[in-house]
């Protein structure tokens, strides 16, 4: 969503190589471009102007600290102003058990979604979650909430028949209370604009349910329009939080770096894809280092500390030091390396590597190696020296790609198991070369 963002901001800062001392007059071409920065994603304009003038009075005539350059200390009083602006502090949910949850929001801002998104959330963090749905008017939606409901093994109620939703809600609640539920999530239903008869309803239901927590699901596309949503629920009903979703998309990111700073409600979570496991809290400090292009490396250990078995990696880890790496054991890291999510958001993550796009080619390249190795035998995988050529176009016609694609796969790997016992070797130098070598035929896909 910010990549845009991030290369003019890059570029505002990157003229300020050179200088040896901040002050007004080298600022002002540098500050411009990012006040212009903001405003092109769509930043609402005070919050453009009231960040650029707090980071020129940080800015202004201070000394630039040794061994630091000028762009490397404004980037850091930048990354402060955005965390300010984004919303610093504790962003938790209330610590209440049961915890009530009441989801609102518009048509189309991923509100039931979010809601069993935010159930798995809680169910890993050790809560019993139990979702009721209380939107009446769109069958649909009853519907998707029982699916992921059962896909992620909550408590489910709803009512097919009643359209009297603070009723549905106090025996959602009551059932939650039979089930030994400790965290209750309403989904509420939605319209396409705010009115009287949303207002009225949502009012009613939280009289009824008395939640801790009224989350508002807002659409980052939406940009400004999104800080006026918020404002008119929050006038309504005293919003606890946000839920900003699609910021895996091409919005341009003004709803997540105005909303805070205009409505003063926190953002608590983020919605980064379609899938339930595509949401996390979220942090005003790692947003703002994405911004900057420095990557978010805490977020990406703790995927993979979710996603990946440490057994596993650590009996992957020896095969490898012992140079006993078979395509079995590729197929495995693959596996792995797809539940933590597609490569773009893991690129996105790296320090440095914000701007690097990897493109659809990439993901369809790893989809290709994993139907090659899939159309192997076990047999096959373990000893790859038994793949002759008859064998070699089953397996193509197997995974539905050329020969060719196979003969490439199997040379590459035969390039990995070298590398490897080089590594065992200490063959360094000529490791390196090697490692040249396959970078510029494109590398091993997956690796």
């Amino acid at each position: 969503m910010f990549e845009t963002l991030t290369e003019r901001l890059s570029s505002a800062l990157r003229n300020l190589r050179g200088v040896g001392k901040l002050s007004e007059e080298n600022m002002a071409a540098a500050l411009a471009e990012v006040r212009t920065a903001l405003l092109s994603a769509d930043v609402h304009f005070k919050v453009a102007r009231e960040f650029t003038e707090r980071v020129q009075a940080q800015c202004a005539g201070q000394e630039v600290l040794k061994g630091v350059t000028p762009g490397q200390q404004i980037v850091k009083i930048i990354h402060d102003e955005l965390v300010r602006l984004l919303g610093e502090g504790e962003n938790g949910l209330s610590g209440a058990r049961p915890l009530k949850v009441m989801m609102v929001g518009l048509h189309g801002s991923g509100k039931t979604t979010s809601t069993a998104k935010l159930g798995r959330l809680l169910k890993k963090r050790g809560y019993r979650p139990f979702v009721v749905a209380c939107d009446v008017y769109r069958p649909a939606a009853i519907d998707q909430l029982e699916i992921l409901s059962k896909q992620e093994e909550l408590g489910f109620y709803c009512d097919r028949v009643s359209k009297d939703v603070p009723a549905i809600g106090a025996a959602g609640l009551a059932a939650a209370a039979a089930a030994g539920a400790d965290a209750v999530l309403f989904d509420t239903a939605g319209r396409l604009q705010i009115d009287a008869d949303l207002i009225e309803e949502v009012r009613r239901l939280a009289t009824v349910v008395k939640p801790e927590e009224v989350l508002l699901v807002v659409d980052g596309a939406l940009g400004q329009e999104a800080v006026n949503v918020a404002k008119a629920f929050h006038e309504a009903l005293k919003l606890t939080g946000l839920v900003l979703t699609k910021l895996d998309g091409d919005a341009r990111g003004g709803a997540a770096l105005s909303i805070k700073s205009i409505t003063g409600i926190p953002i608590k979570f983020a919605g980064t894809g379609e899938k339930t496991e595509d949401f996390e809290p979220f942090y005003p400090d790692r947003l703002a280092s994405r911004i900057l292009g420095m990557g978010d490396v805490v977020s990406l250990v703790e995927k993979a500390q979710e996603s990946i078995d440490q057994g596993e990696a650590e009996r992957m880890a020896e095969k490898m030091r012992k140079a006993d790496f078979n395509l079995e054991d590729f197929l495995a890291q693959l596996q792995q390396v797809k539940k933590m999510g597609s490569m773009q958001s893991l690129v996105g993550m790296m320090p440095g590597m914000s701007g690097v796009k990897i493109g659809d080619d990439a993901e369809r390249q790893m989809g290709r190696t994993e139907a090659i190795i899939r159309s192997m035998t076990p047999q096959e995988r373990r000893k790859p020296d038994l793949l002759n050529g008859s064998r070699r176009q089953r397996i193509a016609n197997g995974a539905g790609v050329k020969i060719a694609d196979v003969n490439q796969l199997m040379k590459q790997f035969q390039q990995i198991q070298k590398m490897m016992k080089m590594m065992r070797g200490g063959g360094g130098k000529k490791l390196m070369r090697q490692m040249e070598a396959m970078k510029g035929r494109g590398g091993f896909p997956g690796m």
